[in-house]
């Protein structure tokens, strides 16, 4: 561990929608004295919370953007970046687990592992992030925090250990006892300022011992020196039992969970104090780079600030100053001066200002050393770009981006809001990769992508607002994939004879279906009957058919193209030739392989009182949809299905009139399905029409 960063701590919050995420970032930056009041997060007090800066989060009570922060425990510096719960801003999470040593994951004592908890685990998983649990909402009626730690080991296979256990639930909800030191602690003061440790109550005595045993136990399996404590019954200190949990921790073998309520101000202290003995700092993570001018070899960065600069950019925004480039320092110092080469394109840059981040707010610092997150100032990069000294050439994994699943055509009302709409998409586009914009070639609408509902209607109150654009929505479209189902032979020539040289290329072989890729090219041509100069050319131009399907033009993914034999001339082909050719083999082929239509399947998961299981089963069977299991849980059942997401625009409004407005739903992209046959002429009749109506 290297004496620059071992008081470091980079971590992130992340959770499932309503799990009290942003209020618990609000008491850690109170306890830390980075605020000093307490600001509710649906913003009664007409303030919001710290980390929700924009009017709409404010508004909604949720979070839209993740934002960082940082603040000091017991000498422990941390910086915290607190992320949206909804699934349609994933990439906010992806973009921040992406550059976070470790995480807290935050489950709701009553509702425990819901579908986004499921979702954040596999994100933490990608990105090997060792993670702590606490489990809020310890106040709340029918706060069950054991049943939540039985859920991390079954739902998401964690070896969930418990670091606490509650002094009384619910509304007797009073303080939590601390299972390493054996200390009941109470939280006293008007916010839970004053901790104040005190023994433990009579009648949890014993479950306390057994619960000790329990996580002793589990924590012996990282530590020979606390197995020898233990069967030499000698005194097992706290420093032993930390040193285990946090070798387990590390290695993603064990999840300490912590319990409590950030509402009521309990529990937030000792957490904290987790975050400082058990989390990672920079130098204890592994990260890994390639060297580009060493055949991609892959290179261990040092979280040393004397070596040469690896930054990564992780999140772009636009503000009234220009671009804010957030940044992850892995190796040396970002320092102001500093002279940075963008690893894309080439581009050498020099370092004006560099900042710290507090939510909206920002303090400039000189430099930002290995281990460290801050932002740029008036830099042009893209985000997941790498930025290193001139003297080396490394380059660092982006983050995972999902493709977008639903589309809206957008028409601004007159010359000014087409200006601001522009302006406003050109931000957008660039701050958020899962939201793309283009403007379709027939109908010259303006069309926005996304990951749901939620996000382009987030977009689109966004572009009224912050640029007073007054646009109109169209209907959500699906994003609808093409795919052939056989194999089809072509053997296609491309004629034609102009004044002087004409074209001339003669392409065969075959196309299959795949599962696995979108597309997959294969060149099996052999003595020559296709120079191989023209080779990519015929690559290109098979690409440039799977844009778009002959048939019902969306599209076009699974396809294996094979090209096994062909004939040039010696004068009239050309890479234009051979690209004409590869379309009009993929055109002539592709209508004799049987294409279907491939639509986006939602995993949707609905939480609902019992007395509405059925309503809710009905209600999801009506929309093409597979239930795909039923659970319940106390007063509540958990109903998961798969359904097509062309079913589901306005399925929150119908689910709350049938539920009385007690049920909720979470979705994401599960998989893309062949859609039935009659569905499959509904939707060609809808496209024919549309085409129709574009001419």
């Amino acid at each position: 561990m290297k004496i620059e960063d071992q008081k470091l701590r980079n971590i992130g919050i992340s959770a499932h929608i309503d799990s009290g995420k942003t209020t618990l970032t609000e008491r850690i930056l109170y306890y830390t004295k980075r605020i000093h009041a307490i600001h509710d997060v649906k913003g009664k007090d007409g303030v919001g919370a710290t980390m929700d800066s924009m009017e709409l989060e404010k508004e909604r009570g949720i979070t839209i953007a993740s934002a960082a922060t940082y603040c000091e425990w017991k000498g422990h510096e941390i910086n915290i970046i607190d992320t949206p719960g909804h699934v349609d801003f994933t990439i906010e999470v992806e973009r921040s687990l992406r550059v976070l040593d470790g995480a807290i994951l935050v489950l709701c004592s009553v509702g425990g592992v819901q579908s986004q908890s499921i979702t954040v685990d596999r994100q933490m998983k990608r990105y090997k992030v060792p993670c702590i649990a606490f489990i809020n909402k310890c106040d709340r009626s029918g706060a069950n925090p054991l049943r939540v730690i039985g859920q991390l080991r079954t739902k998401l296979g964690h070896n969930a250990v418990a670091m606490q256990l509650p002094i009384g639930l619910e509304n007797e909800a009073e303080g939590v006892i601390d299972l390493v030191s054996m200390k009941a602690l109470y939280f006293d003061g008007d916010s839970g300022e004053n901790v104040r440790e005190a023994e433990i109550p009579q009648n949890l005595l014993d479950e306390a011992k057994a619960k000790r045993e329990e996580l002793i136990d589990a924590a012996s399996l990282f530590s020979d020196e606390l197995t020898d404590a233990i069967l030499n019954e000698r005194e097992i200190t706290s420093e032993l039992i930390y040193a285990a949990v946090r070798k387990g921790t590390l290695a993603r073998e064990i999840t300490p969970v912590y319990m409590g309520s950030a509402y009521k101000n309990k529990g937030i202290q000792p957490l904290l104090d987790g975050v400082n003995y058990l989390l990672p700092c920079p130098s204890e993570i592994e990260n890994v780079a390639m060297d580009m001018s060493n055949n991609e070899e892959t290179v261990v960065l040092d979280s040393d600030p004397e070596k040469p600069i690896v930054a990564l950019v992780f999140k772009l925004e636009d503000g009234q100053y220009g671009q804010l480039t957030y940044i992850r320092v892995y190796q040396g110092t970002l320092a102001k001066g500093s002279i940075i080469v963008n690893i894309r394109n080439g581009k050498k840059v020099k370092v004006g200002r560099v900042v710290r981040m507090h939510a909206e707010q920002m303090e400039d610092v000189e430099y930002l050393k290995a281990g460290y997150i801050g932002a740029l100032f008036g830099i042009e990069c893209s985000s997941g770009d790498t930025f290193t000294s001139p003297e080396i050439n490394l380059t660092m994994i982006s983050m995972y981006v999902p493709k977008p699943v639903i589309s809206l055509a957008i028409v601004p009302k007159d010359n000014k809001s087409q200006l601001a709409m522009a302006k406003a998409l050109n931000r957008f586009s660039k701050e958020d990769p899962t939201f793309k914009t283009f403007v379709d070639p027939e109908t010259t609408d303006t069309i926005i992508e996304g990951m749901g509902e939620l996000h382009l209607d987030i977009y689109v109150e966004r572009m009224r607002r912050e640029y007073g654009a007054d646009v109109t929505t169209g209907k959500p479209r699906v994003a609808y994939r093409e795919t052939i189902t056989q194999r089809a032979d072509f053997n296609y020539t491309h004629k034609k004879q102009t004044g002087g040289a004409g074209q001339f290329g003669r392409i065969a072989g075959y196309l299959e279906p795949i599962s696995d890729a979108e597309f997959i090219f294969e060149n099996k041509i052999f003595g020559g009957a296709i120079p191989t100069q023209y080779i990519s050319a015929c690559e290109k131009g098979f690409k440039q058919s799977m844009a778009k399907g002959p048939k019902l033009e969306f599209p076009i993914t699974g396809v294996k193209v094979v090209i096994n034999d062909g004939a040039s001339h010696a004068v009239d082909s050309s890479d234009m030739a051979f690209q004409a050719c590869a379309r009009g083999a993929f055109k002539e082929a592709y209508l004799r392989a049987k294409p279907v239509i491939h639509e986006p399947i939602m995993k949707v998961v609905v939480e609902s009182p019992v007395e509405f299981q059925g309503p809710v089963m009905g209600l999801l069977n009506q929309r093409r949809g597979m239930i795909i299991g039923s659970q319940d849980e106390d007063v509540m059942c958990v109903i998961e299905a798969q359904v097509p997401l062309a079913e589901m625009f306005g399925f929150s409004t119908i689910l709350r009139s049938a539920t009385q407005g007690k049920a909720q739903f979470t979705m994401e992209f599960a998989i893309y399905r062949q859609v039935p046959q009659s569905i499959a002429e509904k939707i060609a009749l809808e496209a024919a029409e549309n085409k129709k109506s574009a001419a």
